[in-house]
Formats: C-alpha cells, sequence, structure tokens
C-alpha cells in the first residue's frame, strides 16, 4: 500500500482583495484617533481635576512605561496562540473598559490605575494588528510597500481628524467632557476590530513558538533596533518640547497648530505615495537616510527655531524621519522575524523603539531644559540622530 502524497509546502498568502485591507485601515483610523483625542487633550483635562504640572507629566508618562512590558506580553500571547485577531478585540474590550472607568474617578490614585489599565490595554493593539496587516501583505519578496502605506495612511488621517475636530469640540462645551469622548473613540476601536476578518482554524497553534533571543543575537537584528531607538529617542523632543520650545520663542498657538499640521500631512503623503519610491532603497538604505535627515531636522529646529521657514521644512521633514523610518522597520521586522516570530518582533519595536525611548527622552530632556535650554534637547536629538546612522550603518554591514 503505497503511502499518500505528501501536502504541498506552505506559500505566502496572496495580498487580500480590498474589503479586509478597508477593515485593517478602518483599524488603524480609529486607534490612532482614539490617540490623537487622549494624547493632547488629557493633560487639560488632568488639569482640570486641580493636578500639578508633575502629577500630570507623571500620569503622561505611563503610557512609556506600560509600553515597555505590555506590548511584548500581548505579542507573545498571539505568537503562541494563533489567534491575534482575538486578542485585538479582546485589548480594545479592555481599553473601552478602562476609559468608562474615567467616569468615576478624580482623585489621583484613582485616576492614574485606570490610566495604567487604558495603556495596559491598548498597547497590545498596534503590535497584533502589525504582525496580523503583515502576514496579509505578504509577499515573495517581502511586505507589499504600496498596500501598507495606503492602510497606514489612515491612521495618520485619524489622528490629524481627531486633534483638530475634538479640539474644536472641547472648547465648545469644555473639558468636563473629555471622557465621553474617550469612551465613545473607544467603542470605535472595538467595532473596528470586530468587524476584522476572524482567526482561520489552521492559524490556531498547539506547538511551543520558536524562541525569540537568537534573532536578537544577530548582529544585523541587533544594530537595527539600537538605529531604531535612536532615531526614536531623537523624535521625543519633538513629541514632548516641541510646543513649550515653540511658545518660549513666542509662536501663538495658531503657529504650533500649522506647524504640527505640516508634519502630519508631510507623513500621510509618504504612506500614500511610498509604493512609488520605497523600492529606491532598500530597508536599511532608509535607516541611513533617516538618521543622516533626523541629524538634520534637529540641528535646524536648535538652531534656526526663531525663523519660521526653517521650522516648517523641518516639520515637512517628518515625511522621512517619521513615515519613511516607520515603513523601512516595519519592513525589516518582516524580514527578521518571520511566521509565528512576527508579534514578538513587532513588540520589540514598540518596546525599544517606543517605551524605552519615550521614558528616558521624557526624564532627560527634562533635565536638560532644566539646566541648559530648550535647544540644548533639540541639540541632543541632532547627536542621536548621527548615533542612528552609525547604527545603521553597522546594520548594513551585516546585513546579507
Amino acid at each position: 500500500m503505497t503511502a499518500p502524497p505528501a501536502p504541498p509546502a506552505a506559500t505566502p498568502p496572496a495580498a487580500p482583495p480590498g474589503r479586509p485591507l478597508v477593515r485593517f485601515g478602518a483599524l488603524s483610523f480609529a486607534y490612532f484617533a482614539a490617540i490623537g483625542l487622549f494624547n493632547p487633550y488629557a493633560p487639560l483635562w488632568f488639569q482640570s481635576l486641580g493636578f500639578s504640572t508633575l502629577l500630570i507629566g507623571t500620569l503622561a508618562s505611563l503610557q512609556s512605561w506600560t509600553r515597555v512590558v505590555a506590548p511584548y506580553a500581548w505579542s507573545w500571547w498571539g505568537d503562541h496562540s494563533g489567534r491575534r485577531v482575538e486578542l485585538i478585540r479582546l485589548a480594545a474590550f479592555g481599553a473601552l473598559l478602562a476609559a468608562l472607568g474615567l467616569f468615576g474617578v478624580r482623585a489621583a490614585v484613582p485616576v492614574a490605575l485606570v490610566v495604567a489599565l487604558l495603556f495596559l490595554a491598548n498597547s497590545g493593539v498596534v503590535p497584533l494588528y502589525e504582525a496580523l496587516l503583515s502576514q496579509h501583505l505578504n509577499t515573495a519578496t517581502g511586505i507589499d510597500p504600496a498596500r501598507y502605506g495606503r492602510v497606514r495612511m489612515w491612521g495618520s488621517v485619524g489622528f490629524i481628524v481627531s486633534v483638530t475636530g475634538f479640539g474644536a469640540l472641547l472648547e465648545a462645551a469644555g473639558i468636563g467632557v473629555f471622557p465621553w469622548f474617550v469612551a465613545a473613540m473607544n467603542a470605535l476601536l472595538l467595532a473596528a476590530a470586530l468587524r476584522l476578518p476572524a482567526t482561520r482554524s489552521g492559524a490556531v497553534h498547539d506547538e511551543p513558538a520558536p524562541p525569540v533571543l537568537p534573532l536578537l543575537r544577530r548582529p544585523a537584528v541587533a544594530w537595527f533596533f539600537a538605529s531604531t531607538f535612536f532615531t526614536v529617542l531623537a523624535h521625543v523632543s519633538l513629541y514632548a518640547f516641541f510646543s513649550l520650545y515653540l511658545v518660549s520663542l513666542g509662536y501663538g498657538k495658531a503657529a504650533v497648530g500649522a506647524f504640527w499640521a505640516i508634519s502630519v500631512v508631510a507623513e500621510i503623503g509618504f504612506f500614500w505615495f511610498q509604493g512609488r519610491f520605497f523600492h529606491w532603497l532598500s530597508p536599511v538604505g532608509w535607516l541611513k537616510l533617516v538618521a543622516a535627515v533626523t541629524t538634520l531636522r534637529f540641528a535646524a529646529v536648535a538652531a534656526g527655531g526663531s525663523v519660521p521657514a526653517v521650522l516648517g521644512l523641518a516639520q515637512a521633514a517628518h515625511a522621512i524621519t517619521f513615515a519613511g523610518h516607520h515603513a523601512a522597520c516595519i519592513a525589516l521586522v518582516h524580514r527578521h522575524f518571520p511566521d509565528r516570530l512576527r508579534g514578538r518582533g513587532q513588540a520589540l519595536y514598540t518596546t525599544l523603539g517606543y517605551g524605552l525611548s519615550g521614558v528616558i527622552g521624557g526624564v532627560g530632556g527634562g533635565l536638560l531644559i532644566e539646566r541648559l535650554s530648550y535647544a540644548a534637547v533639540f541639540w541632543a536629538a541632532a547627536l542621536c540622530g548621527v548615533l542612528a546612522w552609525g547604527c545603521a550603518q553597522r546594520a548594513a554591514a551585516n546585513t546579507a
């Protein structure tokens, strides 16, 4: 009796038709719209509760602290179970429950607990979502940059729509309605998560997932993450101190908003068109270009902050230093962390890039401002760009 023929080897899934990508785009829009509401306006709500500036800063830093551990925990679960869609829904549901908790708290400790729970829940959405999207967009040569950019663009659109729209709504209705808006946006996030295609039974795993530590020992991977860390560390100066720096130079709120709008519009443009030019450089080549532009960008902000044209060009460079960097990182995570390692690779990108850097940059930047000046923070950011370039160069030297 002859043995049955062996099953055919697994092939990378073809890029899905438009409908699943629309659902991924809706999730990206909802997630970053929720962030675009919470991050800029939560400090104003904290202030309305009578919290001190120090306490407000501490509460804001909880997002970076939770990113040190929570994304990896969520992604470890996703890689080992194969149920990434279900975990995204669980994370979104947890974020909604935490958001509802904002209605019943006013004292510092309960507010801090609810905010920490919110960040612990929603920090699982992005790495799981990126791993799932990367799986859907897998091709013989890697992730499809054109389709990825079109999906990720909706996150940037969600952010800028949320920042501008809720700014007007909160000004009209008062900051007291902030918890209602947070609950509504997290309900929208859960609705988008429920629209994702369910996990196929064949994707569910019984055997343990392979370990990730051997990959981290590879020089190309280690230098990639080192370059990512320094690039994002440079950008902490932007996220935490740019608006304060502009106000210290005498710019009004309208000008501050305009400069931020330039950066978001630039990143949307990059994501929309990246399929046309992303192939001009390798992903590691993009890392080197990003690091060089990051150095020039923050040196220009430090030296020419009083010149609006200089700031405008520096903010337009966000297309390269943020959007280009993110696209390159997603491509490299896709390359270095295949299949059931992909979720933890995305989590390491979040943790090493945005968790540790946020904690170190926030504390270190505050000390530099206190002892020197705002400009010193941006000179330090330019130095981080130089270090990122050196790490990217080493990554390129060790990449086959």
